[in-house]
């Protein structure tokens, strides 16, 4: 046996427990929306990796290149000279990576210095080698929500059902990542609040969240300190928070998406949200029996997640 088989079958499957997952998020860019230029160099990353592994994080997700709005691409070696040591310092300490990228290259790198998941926020469209990356390394890839890069990703925030359009999307880019070798049980997708998104429909993508679940596949949600969470906590007339005073109300995303079966939430705070699933989890252990589940999480271990019954936009994938 190969080398590289004996590495694919060794990779840790997605991690699956009785509650929600909270991946941290690291930043190792200057120009993040959030907290951009506080952990540019990899002292200060590895450092608060680890301090997001102590709060609560199942996992820490390492970028090298912002997806704000409006942001400019970096080179692909500007990006691998941030994250390559980060993650191989994390990795070494026992730290779960996760790596945020939409370059095959990237994720490549990653790979080999110790990350154990790719989050690509393109879904793959971005980089037509990330599938067989994915797939060699048999790993989990995380498939979000995505109409082009930031630069111009507003152009096509026009949506007449944006539920039911995400989820159609989501369902074509999960065909193309089984069509070209990814394992089913390798799939995580991501809606992507905030990504070619105006407020109200982050916030409707929120109140349909059980939508989403009920493809049946792990579902990741990242609403972390975004533009929406600041408009809804200005209101009409108020200012708008600076990104720093939006914890409080990420750990309400958090609790929304647990309480609707989410796999996972994406956050920067990991405290509040580490708390918020663990009482979610807890609450749903004392949910009376019944022929409903609100939460994938509340099911006895080795029970499936409910899916609905097949339509035009998920029977491919599904028979897969």
């Amino acid at each position: 046996m190969t080398r590289a088989v004996d590495a694919v079958r060794t990779r840790p499957s997605l991690p699956r427990t009785d509650r929600c997952q909270v991946m941290g998020i690291l930043n190792v860019t200057p120009d993040s929306f959030s907290d951009g230029g506080r952990y540019d160099s990899t002292d200060a990353a590895v450092a608060h990796g680890l301090a997001l592994a102590a709060a609560g994080a199942d996992s820490v997700d390492v970028g090298g290149e912002s997806t704000r709005p409006g942001a400019q691409r970096v080179a692909p070696e500007e990006e691998l000279r941030r994250i390559v040591p980060v993650v191989t310092e994390l990795a070494r300490a026992g730290v779960a990576v996760s790596i945020d990228t939409t370059r095959a290259r990237v994720a490549a790198a990653a790979l080999e210095a110790g990350a154990v998941l790719v989050n690509d926020v393109s879904g793959g469209l971005a980089d037509p080698g990330m599938a067989r990356v994915v797939a060699d390394a048999g790993v989990p890839w995380v498939l979000m929500h995505w109409r082009g890069h930031s630069r111009d990703m507003y152009a096509s925030a026009s949506y007449r059902d944006v539920v039911g359009e995400v989820r159609r999307e989501l369902c074509a880019r999960v065909d193309a990542a089984l069509t070209a070798g990814v394992a089913a049980d390798r799939l995580v997708v991501d809606p992507g609040l905030g990504f070619a998104k105006h407020p109200e429909h982050d916030l409707a993508l929120l109140a349909g969240l059980g939508e989403i679940v009920s493809l049946g596949l792990p579902v990741l949600v990242g609403a972390s300190r975004k533009r929406f969470l600041g408009t809804v906590l200005a209101g009409a007339h108020g200012p708008v928070p600076a990104t720093g005073e939006r914890d409080s109300a990420t750990t309400a995303t958090t609790v929304l998406a647990a309480c609707a079966g989410a796999w996972g939430v994406r956050v920067h705070d990991v405290a509040g949200s580490a708390d918020a699933v663990r009482v979610v989890a807890a609450a749903g252990r004392h949910r009376a029996p019944g022929p409903i589940q609100t939460s994938a999480h509340a099911a006895p271990e080795g029970t499936p997640a409910r899916i609905l019954p097949a339509t035009e936009d998920t029977e491919r994938w599904r028979s897969v």
